[in-house]
């Protein structure tokens, strides 16, 4: 359990640059308000009632009831699963990044309906949905998870199996 304490402490990390960067925002930015840092980049004040790129976003209210009880479910299996993978330092740390990152989104949404997004990339005209912490935390698990997955592992032959000619 030692390890797993670790990992746990990451994800709490996680929440709480998360949470301390939506309140930066909610309490120093209006709501739609845009501040423009560089030519590429923007901070801005908006809220997803939806999930990732809007999806479900337009709808009357169910999803937001509908993303908790995932998250908080996701939450559990993402629990169980690090606690089996504690011992593993990439799948770890992957598995704690994406609970910090379920964890503080599903925080918003309990507190205020809806997420806080606020990181705004651009190329001209051509924007990437505004995203947060949270946001960034799980894609890098997700690609650390995916990293996990294509590694080689100890005891494994490069040389592929022989095919059966019979």
């Amino acid at each position: 359990m030692p390890r797993m304490g670790i990992w746990l402490i990451l994800a709490s990390v996680v929440v709480i640059l998360d949470q301390l960067t939506k309140y930066v925002v909610v309490s120093g930015m209006s709501y739609g308000e845009t501040w423009h840092i560089a030519s590429f980049f923007d901070l801005v004040h908006v809220r997803n009632t939806g999930a990732a790129f809007s999806f479900l976003a337009g709808h009357s209210g169910w999803q937001r009831w509908f993303f908790i009880a995932l998250a908080v479910g996701v939450s559990i299996w993402l629990l169980r699963m690090l606690a089996h993978h504690a011992a593993e330092a990439l799948m770890a740390c992957a598995l704690a990044l994406v609970l910090g990152g379920a964890v503080g989104n599903v925080i918003d949404r309990v507190a205020r309906g809806s997420v806080v997004d606020f990181l705004s990339f651009h190329l001209g005209e051509h924007y990437w949905p505004a995203f947060n912490v949270a946001d960034s935390a799980i894609c890098v698990g997700v690609a650390l998870m995916l990293l996990d997955q294509f590694r080689k592992r100890p005891g494994e032959d490069d040389a592929p199996e022989p095919h059966n000619q019979g």
